[in-house]
C-alpha cells in the first residue's frame, strides 16, 4: 500500500466478491470493532437502499493500487451514511478524506432529495476511539445509542426448532418475492413490491435464498424471515434482517427461524454467530438473549448538521 492518497471510484456489482473478500481480511487483522459482518456489505447496499438509484451513485469505492482500502455507504434510511476504512488507515489523513466524502454526499443527496432532516447521520462502535476522535474534529456530535452487536458461540448446543403445528421451516425461493415483500412492510413499516423486492435484493450479488429462512403459514404467508451470512475465512456467520409478520407474532416464530438458521450455519463450517439489533428495542433483546447471544459492542449515533441549501 502507497503513502499517496486513495483514489475514489463508484461501486459496481462486480466489486461485491472481492469487496467481500476484503471485509473478511480486514476482521482477520484487526477484529470486530468497527467493522462489520461481511454479510453486513450486500445488505447496507441493496436492502438498505432500497434499489431507488444505481448502486454506484450512492457507494464510494477507494483503491490504493490493486487494493479495495475503503468503502462509503451514503444515504441509508436517507439520512446516514456508513464508512470502512482498512486497518492501515485507521487515523490518517486518507480515513478523514472519506469521512469528509461521505458526509458532503450524504449532505448533497439528501439536499436534492428536498430531504427534511437537518442532520447527517454515522455511527461508530463504543471501542472505535480512532473514529469517535475523528468524527469529533470533523463536527460530528454524539446524540444516542445506537444498536446493541451481540454474539453466540455456535459450540454451544443449540435446540431443535420446533414451529407451531401447520407452520413450515424452509429456505426462500425466488417465486415467494411477493410474500417476502408483505412479510417485511409488516415487520419494518416499509413500502417493498414483490418485482421490488426480487429485483433489488434476491437477484442482486451476495444473496441467496437458500441463506433466507421463512417460516410458512398453514394459508402460505411467510410469517417469519431471517437472512443468514457467512464468513467462511473467519468462521463467523450473521444475521440480517430477521423480522416476523404482525399477525403472527407471539407465536415463537422467530426463535424457530433462528434455531433453524444456527443448525444450518454449524454445517457450513461457522463457529459464532452475530446479530445487531436496536438497543432500545426490548423483545428483541429478550428473543435474542433467551438464544444465548451476549452484547459485545454498542454502537453511538454521531450527527453533524448538514450544510444549508444554495438559496436561489
Amino acid at each position: 500500500m502507497t503513502s499517496e492518497m486513495p483514489r475514489l471510484r463508484p461501486y459496481t456489482d462486480a466489486d461485491l466478491p472481492r469487496l467481500s473478500r476484503t471485509f473478511a481480511g480486514w476482521i482477520a487483522e484487526a477484529g470486530r470493532c468497527g467493522y462489520d459482518h461481511v454479510g453486513e456489505v450486500p445488505h447496507r447496499i441493496y436492502e438498505n437502499l432500497r434499489g431507488h438509484r444505481p448502486a454506484g451513485e450512492l457507494v464510494q469505492l477507494w483503491e490504493s493500487g490493486d487494493e479495495i482500502v475503503g468503502l462509503a455507504v451514503n444515504l441509508r434510511f436517507g439520512a446516514a451514511f456508513d464508512v470502512f476504512c482498512a486497518p492501515a488507515l485507521r487515523g490518517t489523513a486518507a480515513e478523514v478524506e472519506m469521512l469528509r466524502t461521505a458526509y458532503q454526499t450524504t449532505a448533497r443527496r439528501m439536499t436534492a432529495d428536498r430531504t427534511a432532516e437537518p442532520y447527517v447521520l454515522t455511527d461508530v462502535f463504543d471501542r472505535d476511539t480512532t473514529r469517535i476522535r475523528l468524527l469529533t474534529e470533523l463536527g460530528f456530535t454524539r446524540f444516542r445509542t445506537w444498536d446493541d452487536v451481540t454474539s453466540r458461540d455456535l459450540a454451544d448446543p443449540v435446540a431443535a426448532p420446533v414451529p407451531p403445528d401447520g407452520f413450515v421451516l424452509r429456505a426462500a425461493r425466488l417465486a415467494d418475492a411477493a410474500e417476502l415483500a408483505q412479510a417485511r412492510n409488516s415487520a419494518f413499516d416499509t413500502d417493498w413490491t414483490g418485482e421490488g423486492y426480487r429485483s433489488a435484493v434476491m437477484t442482486r450479488p451476495g444473496y441467496s435464498p437458500e441463506r433466507e429462512i421463512v417460516a410458512e403459514a398453514p394459508d402460505g404467508r411467510i410469517a417469519a424471515f431471517a437472512v443468514y451470512w457467512l464468513d467462511e475465512q473467519n468462521r463467523a456467520g450473521h444475521f440480517e434482517p430477521v423480522g416476523t409478520h404482525r399477525d403472527f407474532h407471539r407465536r415463537g416464530l422467530a426463535r424457530a427461524v433462528l434455531r433453524h438458521a444456527m443448525r444450518r450455519m454449524r454445517e457450513a463450517g461457522m463457529t459464532t454467530v452475530t446479530v445487531n439489533h436496536d438497543a432500545a428495542n426490548l423483545p428483541a433483546h429478550r428473543l435474542y438473549a433467551s438464544l444465548g447471544f451476549r452484547r459485545e459492542y454498542q454502537t453511538y449515533g454521531f450527527r453533524r448538521p448538514r450544510p444549508a441549501p444554495p438559496t436561489t
